[in-house]
């Protein structure tokens, strides 16, 4: 495991993307094995179908490939790799008739229920129930709300990213991170300090 921790710190991303368009395998498959499992778990989030997101995952890579000659040099690696797999997904639910013929991502629910434990498991005021609570407050919001914050949170992409990958203006992806935060800081009654962890997080 610390190898290919090693390994994937010893080019950036960009590095990476440049060499994987000039025909570098290698490149291509050190992108593969670092971002596959945080795809595959943004996939099933989008998807009750878990062989489908799979299917959807290796089929972006597959195009990436593909079309390397294409591709644009300067790009957000994970931010282009999770959109691609969102969009595919919307096809995916398209084409399977799961909802309205659109082609469009909004109506992709966010399913994903995601833990905030590990990172708050070194607070001082963090007991068990106040996370346990904290998770039920996050997990209960809006989906469009949730997924917001989890790419920020999670994820690590920007409010432009965010905006993008939404397909939303900079304002609607703020402002739906906003929402999110305001309605935690409303209904938390634990420590303070755990939701300026996350709110520092957002923008």
């Amino acid at each position: 495991m610390k190898t290919k921790t090693l390994q994937f710190k010893t080019f950036d991303d960009i590095t990476l993307w440049n060499n994987l368009k000039d025909g570098n395998e290698k490149s291509f498959s050190i992108l593969f094995e670092k971002y596959y499992g945080d795809l595959v778990n943004y996939g099933n989030s989008l998807s009750p179908y878990a062989e489908k997101v799979q299917d959807c995952v290796q089929d972006v890579f597959t195009d990436i490939w593909v079309y390397r000659s294409g591709l644009q040099g300067s790009v957000v690696v994970k931010a282009y790799l999770l959109s691609s797999v969102r969009k595919r997904i919307a096809r995916l639910h398209e084409r399977d008739h799961i909802f309205r013929k659109s082609t469009s991502t909004d109506s992709i629910a966010f399913l994903l229920e995601f833990s905030v434990e590990h990172e708050l498991i070194d607070d001082d005021y963090a007991t068990k129930e106040k996370v346990v609570h904290l998770n039920k407050l996050l997990n209960d919001l809006p989906a469009r709300q949730k997924e917001a914050l989890y790419l920020r949170y999670h994820q690590g992409l920007t409010v432009e990213q965010i905006a993008e990958m939404l397909d939303v203006n900079y304002q609607s992806a703020s402002n739906l991170l906003h929402r999110g935060l305001l309605t935690l800081r409303k209904e938390w009654k634990g420590s303070f300090s755990l939701i300026i962890l996350l709110s520092s997080t957002a923008f």
